[in-house]
């Protein structure tokens, strides 16, 4: 099995031996799924599923932001690591001090499978990885045998500023398979601020508050709703994990969003 990561770097399989650093946390999800619980000696503190997995394993900080000294007194073998939840600087410090980096980046749902097989093939676990692809390969063919409206979102991801995801997410390649297209797209921002114009929220069709990272509460939506002109939406919680988190996660959401744009279609 050839391994390469998302930064092009070419990996061998680590097998039991290996002592993993997942400061990803829909990876540390993942890792424990295929597992691995055994052999995670690290996460950050918002790796918090499966709860009662993780407790167990020492945080480290958070994604942007790792003690070092605890990092390397751990003597991991491998630290998982993803593009947009890492920060460049993060990688550099730990290339010095941990012998096996590797990135992630999902871009799409369908990338899963390939994240599934990355990991199994890197900690010998490839059997489970290959029961995680059939898994979410049955959940992707439910969702496709379904139709969907055209709806046009507006996902909102934090306030002050409001902030929402540009069609190169994997939000955005996700909420598509319902047939939605996101608003607010910036060719520039991959999440890019925004203002919120009686222009945007008449292209609406959905406004979307998402759980994370920003924790939308259904008080900001009643003050959204009043501060602003949204007759022509609908404005609804959604869960942020379901929609955002790659990984095992992905097979739950898939089912979480057929039934979510199911739900809407029934309440028209």
């Amino acid at each position: 099995m050839t391994l390469i990561d998302a930064s092009g770097t070419r990996h061998a399989p680590a097998g039991d031996g290996a002592r993993i650093v997942s400061l990803v946390p829909s990876i540390t999800e993942l890792l424990i799924d295929l597992g691995l619980a055994g052999q995670l000696v690290g996460r950050t503190r918002f790796c918090v599923h499966p709860a009662a997995v993780v407790g167990d394993i020492p945080a480290l900080g958070g994604t942007k932001k790792v003690n070092l000294r605890r990092l390397r007194a751990l003597a991991p073998s491998h630290v998982i690591l993803n593009i947009d939840e890492n920060t460049a600087k993060m990688a550099a410090a730990i290339a010095d001090v941990v012998p096996h980096v590797v990135v992630t980046h999902p871009l799409v749902p369908d990338d899963n499978p390939a994240l599934y097989r990355l990991m199994g093939g890197l900690f010998g676990r490839e059997a489970e990885a290959e029961r995680l692809c059939a898994a979410y390969g049955a959940a992707r063919d439910r969702l496709a045998a379904r139709a969907f409206p055209p709806r046009r979102a507006l996902y909102l991801i934090w306030r002050d500023p409001w902030m929402t995801v540009s069609r190169d997410t994997y939000v955005s390649a996700t909420l598509a398979l319902v047939n939605w297209a996101t608003l607010g797209h910036d060719p520039a921002v991959r999440y890019p601020h925004i203002a919120i114009t009686r222009a945007l929220l008449a292209d609406c069709d959905l406004i979307l508050f998402s759980s994370e990272p920003y924790a939308f509460t259904r008080d900001h939506i009643d003050a959204f709703a009043a501060a602003h002109d949204c007759a022509g939406a609908r404005l609804l919680p959604i869960d942020g994990e379901m929609t955002s988190w790659y990984g095992s996660r992905a097979i739950r959401g898939l089912d979480y969003l057929g039934a979510f744009a199911a739900d809407l279609m029934s309440a028209a």
